[in-house]
Order: structure tokens, then C-alpha cells, then sequence
């Protein structure tokens, strides 16, 4: 019998809303994370996928307390994330990083590689002051890149280089729970394989664990061990990568991966609903085709498809037999 996964971090029905821009702007408050509970393993590389404005963004910004959560809990070592002050905080921002889809907008343009990659370490005293040089040139060898790169800008590198830049720095903390948004979405495809290998390589060499967001399902199955599907807020269904991609059970999970429609490799591309998701029943009714009348009345709870793979859906039994 299998031992228990390690939980590094679990979500517990965590809300986040925003005041009313959308429907009209009626000012009610759109949540665009919407009673989600998730947990985060020790060592693996979590997937979420989902079309544009499906939460997956807001979720991990609220996992890390960049957006205070309207409801819910972040379990994370002795504490719930989700409450404690911005100064309470600061003993575990160390353990959470994140790599931005976008890295050049997340350095300072004035600061070198080296003084980017040293005032994480100085603000956490990761080492004594005479060995931070060191360290930083340490941090680049993990990820590639030269000792030379310490005098360079950020505007002199490359896509490529500086996201292995953004990775490097977030690796001087040792944090345990890496937050990737996008972070190949914007890199030339052969580029883009590269910094998939080195995350790899970097989560297995450290066991690290990952959250990895993305709209291209190409590459969360090649890098992820779990994927979470997100639509409109809420997670539809959960499963191990090859769960996700060989039995389906959610009609929007099916859609994205074409086994229902023709084939749509990347989530963006997807359809936009044709009319707001409903706000009592199943967010994905508008558009489902198989949509019975309670879908549009009552949302569907989180069942237990079987093993790690859960699903939200009135009708996914009916769906796995037809």
C-alpha cells in the first residue's frame, strides 16, 4: 500500500471577488475564484488550464496573498495564509515565488542581473553579505546562464535568458512552491523547450513543487503530473495528467481537448460562452450540449470520479456510459 502524499499547501473553498465590472456593471461583485479547494503536493508539478478570464491567474495570486481572498483558507506550515496581516506574512513570502509570463516587466530596468538576483537574498539573509556574489553566480550556473551575465540589464538579454534570469532569482530563496504564470507563453518554440527542460530539471533536482499555469495543453502534459481545469472561477474537474488527457469527465474538459469537438490544443482558442455563466447553477450550462435543466438551477458538487480524479458535473455518469 502506497504512503500518504505530503501536502505542502491546501486551498479550502477559497473566493475571491472583485467589485461588479461585468453583467452590465450592476456593481454586484464578480468572483472570479469561486469556492475552490485544491491541494498543492510536495514534489509535483500542478497544472491549470482554462481559456482567458477562467480564474487561473487569480487563484495563484491569491495562494500567494498578492490578492487578500474574499473567503476561504490557505493552509501553508503552522498557518492559515488567508488572515494573517501583510507584516505576519513575511516569514513565509521566502517558501511561495512566482515566475511572471511577461519576465522583463517584473525586473528593475535600472538594476543589474546581479543586484536583481542579491536583494532577494539580502532582504531574506539567505547568506553573509561577503558570499552573496557567489551565491548569485551560483544561481545563474543553475540555470544556464554565465557568470558574465551578472553586469548585464535586463533590456540586453534575450526572452529566454531572462526568464532563466526570473527562474535563477526565485531559486536563491529555496522556496518550496513555485508559481509559473505563462512562463513560456511567450517564448519562441524552440526557446520555449528549453525553459520547460530546465523547470524539469530544477523541480526533480530540488523536489520542488510547481504550480504551473497554462492555456497550451501541449505543455502541461508534458510537464505536469496533475492537471486542474478551471472555468469561470470554479476547478470542473481535477485529475493525474494521464486521467485528464485518456478519460475525461467534465463536457468542458472534453471540449478543450477535443474529444467531444473538433481538436483545440490551446484553451484561448476556445469558444466564448454565448451568454454570462450562470450565477446559481453549473458555470459551463450555456454552453454545454448535453445541459439538462437542472444544470442551469444547481451547481454540481465535487465527486469522486475515482482514485486522485474528481469532477464537477450533474451529468458525468450519464456522459462516461453514452
Amino acid at each position: 500500500m502506497s504512503a500518504a502524499p505530503d501536502i505542502l499547501l491546501r486551498l479550502e473553498s477559497l473566493s475571491v471577488a472583485f467589485p461588479g465590472v461585468r453583467h452590465g456593471g450592476d456593481g454586484r461583485h464578480f468572483r472570479a475564484v469561486d469556492d475552490v479547494t485544491l491541494e498543492m503536493r510536495a514534489g509535483e508539478v500542478l497544472g491549470l488550464v482554462g481559456e482567458s478570464g477562467s480564474g487561473k491567474t487569480t487563484l495563484a495570486k491569491a495562494l500567494l496573498r498578492l490578492y487578500r481572498p474574499s473567503e476561504g483558507r490557505i493552509l501553508f506550515r503552522d498557518a492559515d495564509l488567508a488572515h494573517l496581516s501583510e507584516r505576519a506574512l513575511r516569514p513565509y513570502r521566502r517558501d511561495l515565488q512566482m515566475v511572471f509570463q511577461d519576465p522583463l516587466s517584473s525586473f528593475n530596468p535600472r538594476q543589474t542581473v546581479f543586484e536583481a538576483l542579491s536583494v532577494p537574498m539580502r532582504l531574506h539573509r539567505i547568506c553573509p553579505r561577503t558570499k552573496i556574489a557567489r551565491e548569485v553566480e551560483a544561481a545563474l550556473a543553475r540555470v544556464g546562464l554565465p557568470a558574465a551575465f551578472c553586469d548585464r540589464f535586463p533590456h540586453e538579454l534575450s526572452g529566454g535568458q531572462l526568464q532563466r534570469v526570473a527562474i535563477g532569482r526565485a531559486l536563491t530563496l529555496s522556496p518550496r512552491l513555485l508559481v509559473a504564470d505563462e512562463a513560456v507563453s511567450k517564448l519562441d518554440v524552440s526557446i520555449r523547450a528549453q525553459i520547460l527542460n530546465l523547470l524539469k530539471d530544477v523541480q526533480e533536482a530540488n523536489r520542488l513543487s510547481i504550480l504551473f499555469i497554462t492555456h497550451d495543453l501541449h505543455v502541461a502534459r508534458y510537464l505536469c503530473h496533475r492537471i486542474g481545469v478551471m472555468y469561470f472561477g470554479r476547478l470542473v474537474e481535477l485529475g493525474t495528467t494521464e486521467e485528464i488527457f485518456t478519460a475525461p469527465r467534465h463536457p468542458y474538459t472534453r471540449t478543450l481537448l477535443g474529444t467531444l469537438d473538433e481538436e483545440v490544443a490551446d484553451a484561448s482558442e476556445a469558444e466564448p460562452p454565448a451568454a454570462p455563466p450562470s450565477e446559481t447553477g453549473c458555470r459551463y450550462a450555456s454552453r454545454c450540449p448535453h445541459a439538462a435543466p437542472r444544470c442551469a438551477e444547481i451547481h454540481p458538487v465535487t465527486e469522486l470520479v475515482g482514485g486522485q480524479h474528481t469532477v464537477a458535473c450533474h451529468l458525468w455518469r450519464e456522459l462516461a456510459d453514452a
